[in-house]
C-alpha cells in the first residue's frame, strides 16, 4: 500500500502500518491543561507484544486522568537516564578511554560497574551529596580492601569533574571525603639502602651464569629503567641501533603515548650481543619454552 493504514483497537490504540511493513503501536490523546491532541509511541510490533501495547496505553491512560501528560513523564524519565551518575560515567569513560591501554580501561569500568553502579548509578548526578558518595566506599571498606576504596573515590571524583565541566552538575562532593577511608597500609618492597652495596648486586648481575637472554634482561634493567613488563615486551623493530633508541610505541604504555628510551653505549652493547640469539625473533626477549 503507498500510504500508511491505521488498524484500530480500542481507547485510542492503534497499529499504523506503514508502507514499508513497520507496525507501530499508537495512541491519541488530548493534552491535560491544553486540550491539545498529541501521539504517544507504544511500541513496535512484535517487539511489543499486542498484550504488552494495552498496558502501555492503559497506564497513560491512568496518568491523564491525573493531569499528567505521559509523554512529558516520559520525556522526564530520559532526561533523568541521561543525567545519571552511570550515564555520564559510562561517557566520561567513552571520551578518555583512547588515551588508557585497553586493559586498563576494562579494568576501570569494571571497578565503577561492581562498586559504584549497582548504588547510586541510577541518581541524577547533581542529587548526590559527600554521604552517599561515603557510603559507596564503606561498602567498599567492609570488604577490606582499602586500596580500591581509594581508587574508586578517584574515579567518582573524576567523573564529578567531567559532571561539572559539562554542566551537568555544580559542584564535586567528593574532596571533603579526604581522610574519611582509613589509609592504604604501606608495603616496602626489598631494596638496598646502602649505596656501597649497588656495586655489588651490579657485579651479582655480571656474574650470573643462568640463560643469556635472561642475563641480558638482568643486565638491562638498571641500565633503562622501565617497567618489567614493558621490557619484557620489547620487540627487535622497536630498536634503532642507529639513534640509540628504544621506541616504544602508544599501545603498549599505560598513557597511550608514545615513549622513546635513551640507550647507553653499554645498553648497545648488551644488545647487539644478544642480537645473534634472538634476532631472527620478533621479542627481544622470548619465552625460553
Amino acid at each position: 500500500q503507498a500510504k500508511p493504514c491505521k488498524l484500530r483497537d480500542e481507547r485510542g490504540m492503534y497499529l499504523l502500518v506503514q508502507p514499508t511493513g513497520a507496525r507501530l503501536f499508537r495512541m491519541d490523546y488530548r493534552r491535560p491543561g491544553t486540550g491539545k491532541r498529541n501521539t504517544l509511541a507504544l511500541g513496535v510490533f512484535p517487539d511489543v507484544s499486542l498484550r504488552q501495547a494495552r498496558e502501555r496505553r492503559d497506564d497513560a491512560r491512568k496518568l491523564i486522568a491525573d493531569g499528567i501528560d505521559p509523554a512529558t513523564r516520559r520525556q522526564a524519565g530520559r532526561l533523568a537516564d541521561a543525567e545519571s551518575f552511570e550515564a555520564i560515567a559510562r561517557e566520561w569513560h567513552e571520551k578518555h578511554k583512547a588515551k588508557w591501554t585497553p586493559s586498563y580501561a576494562e579494568h576501570l569500568l569494571r571497578r565503577l560497574e561492581v562498586n559504584v553502579f549497582p548504588y547510586i548509578g541510577s541518581r541524577p548526578i547533581a542529587g548526590l551529596l559527600a554521604p552517599d558518595i561515603l557510603a559507596v566506599l564503606r561498602r567498599i571498606e567492609a570488604r577490606g580492601v582499602i586500596e580500591t576504596a581509594h581508587r574508586v573515590h578517584q574515579y567518582i571524583a573524576l567523573v564529578f569533574r567531567y559532571a561539572v565541566a559539562t554542566g551537568r552538575a555544580t559542584a564535586d562532593p567528593t574532596p571533603s571525603l579526604r581522610g574519611a577511608i582509613p589509609t592504604v597500609p604501606k608495603v616496602h618492597f626489598a631494596s638496598i639502602k646502602e649505596p656501597g652495596k649497588i656495586g655489588q648486586l651490579l657485579r651479582d648481575l655480571d656474574a650470573y651464569a643462568g640463560h643469556p637472554v635472561t642475563r641480558a634482561a638482568l643486565q638491562l634493567a638498571p641500565l633503562l629503567f622501565v617497567r618489567p613488563g614493558e621490557l619484557r615486551h620489547a620487540e627487535w623493530a622497536e630498536i634503532d641501533f642507529d639513534k640509540a633508541e628504544w621506541r616504544i610505541p602508544a599501545h603498549k604504555m599505560k598513557m597511550r603515548a608514545p615513549h622513546i628510551v635513551p640507550l647507553s653505549t653499554q645498553a648497545v652493547a648488551i644488545l647487539r650481543e644478544l642480537e645473534p640469539l634472538t634476532g631472527r625473533r620478533q621479542y627481544v626477549f622470548p619465552s625460553l619454552h
